[in-house]
């Protein structure tokens, strides 16, 4: 690969401040798009259309042809990993994802070999993207984090997690041990991933607010860098994004301790934050509110050029503090996607 086409993503991870940064969307594949909604319909359900390569694939590619993004996501969801190990996973329509009750640590610890192969379609679904999309396009695989997970196989479902820190409250030794059978389970499934064509890895912690300092450092932080470590024994140099939103201060130790080459940073964080952590020698992502770009408007506008101007001094990835809404009209995704590239 020439270094023209040397994708803009993996440069910053390297560490390079580029004339203006790259830009992709979380959930850009995905329910904001017309087309996307109407390839949702030729699928039986949510689980099925994840783990088909050919409809995952398009859902994928369809943001990348309609806008010039940077980098694309893998279509999948974070959820396929518990159904991996053996735990019941549904959707119901309108109301998000179900789990069936948590199976016994015993049988979950059992069944990790074999979940990285019950996860082949993603694969195959980056396999497919990764042939398709050019490039000087860069394609991002992913994982939820452990503890982010683990509170939805405790709960059955999504919540406010007051169960899920009870439970690490008084089930300590536990949670430990369920949050071990996913570090090792998802750094299985990330390997697969880089080994069939993701360029970059991200770990969603989506759910890290509330947490006390020592708290954080035991279910987010000495998680995230077990993986990372696990994947680069496994011979894999792929480059990691860690996003532990909603942690606020907490931010920075996480910056500090995980291996990763970029943090990416949620809608609350402060222009110092963001500063202090690329003088620390990482890149960053973030934080557009997602509100303000379905909102639009020259207050998006504004926003986007105090972003680049507070921010883009160093390595950074421009993207939102969490994900695009499905009513995000699509005139406004291209018109902040347009700010960034210097288009609009």
């Amino acid at each position: 690969m020439t270094e023209g086409s040397q994708p803009r993503l993996l440069r910053v991870l390297a560490g390079e401040t580029l004339d203006r940064p790259p830009v992709w969307f979380m959930r850009q594949a995905g329910r904001s798009l017309p087309e996307y909604r109407e390839l949702r319909t030729r699928a039986k359900d949510f689980i099925a259309f994840c783990h088909d390569p050919v409809m995952a694939a398009e859902a994928t590619l369809q943001p990348m042809r309609r806008f010039p993004l940077d980098a694309a996501i893998v279509f999948a969801d974070i959820l396929l990993l518990p159904r991996a190990l053996g735990q019941k996973v549904w959707f119901e329509a309108g109301e998000g994802p179900r789990l069936g009750e948590l199976p016994a640590l015993s049988a979950l610890e059992a069944e990790i070999e074999a979940s990285t192969g019950r996860l082949s379609e993603i694969g195959e679904t980056l396999t497919r993207v990764r042939a398709e999309l050019e490039p000087e396009r860069a394609l991002i695989g992913f994982a939820g984090a452990p503890w982010t997970v683990a509170t939805y196989m405790i709960e059955g479902r999504g919540s406010d997690r007051s169960g899920a820190r009870t439970y690490a409250y008084q089930n300590p030794e536990d949670l430990d041990r369920l949050l071990d059978i996913l570090v090792e389970s998802t750094a299985r499934y990330l390997v697969m991933q880089a080994r069939a064509g993701a360029q970059a890895l991200k770990l969603f912690e989506s759910w890290a607010e509330g947490l006390a300092e020592d708290v954080f450092e035991r279910i987010v932080i000495r998680p995230h860098a077990a993986i990372v470590e696990k994947v680069r024994a496994a011979g894999v140099d792929t480059p990691f994004i860690g996003f532990p939103r909603g942690a606020g201060a907490l931010v920075d130790n996480y910056a500090a301790r995980v291996p990763v080459q970029a943090v990416a940073l949620d809608t609350q964080a402060s222009a110092a934050q963001g500063q202090r952590i690329q003088a620390g020698g990482k890149a960053i992502q973030g934080a557009l509110d997602n509100l303000l770009l379905r909102a639009g408007g020259p207050a998006m506008d504004a926003r986007i050029d105090a972003l680049i101007e507070q921010w883009g001094k160093g390595p950074y990835i421009f993207n939102l503090g969490h994900g695009v809404l499905p009513d995000t009209p699509v005139e406004n995704i291209a018109r902040a996607i347009g700010r960034v590239t210097g288009k609009v």
